[in-house]
């Protein structure tokens, strides 16, 4: 069993707390960071499971095994 570090981007919406997980494009909810981050973890690892067992996990290996990561936040203009 491989284990990655991933990112995760969170941000309160409507009530509730959006995850998301750029690597893949998974992305879960929960009343509060924590939960929400802990349903992110859940559905990545099964978004994993299911990639390699379907085969699919090659193209997403080098953002999954990056050491390097950086998040950070800019403005545009609407």
């Amino acid at each position: 069993m491989r284990r990655y570090t991933l990112t995760a981007a969170l941000w309160e919406e409507g009530g509730v707390y959006v995850s998301k997980c750029p690597e893949i494009g998974v992305a879960s909810c929960g009343e509060t960071p924590d939960r929400a981050l802990a349903h992110l973890r859940e559905a990545a690892e099964l978004y994993l499971e299911n990639a390699k067992a379907l085969g699919m996990n090659g193209d997403m290996a080098p953002a999954l095994r990056s050491p390097r990561k950086f998040t950070t936040t800019f403005e545009v203009a609407e």
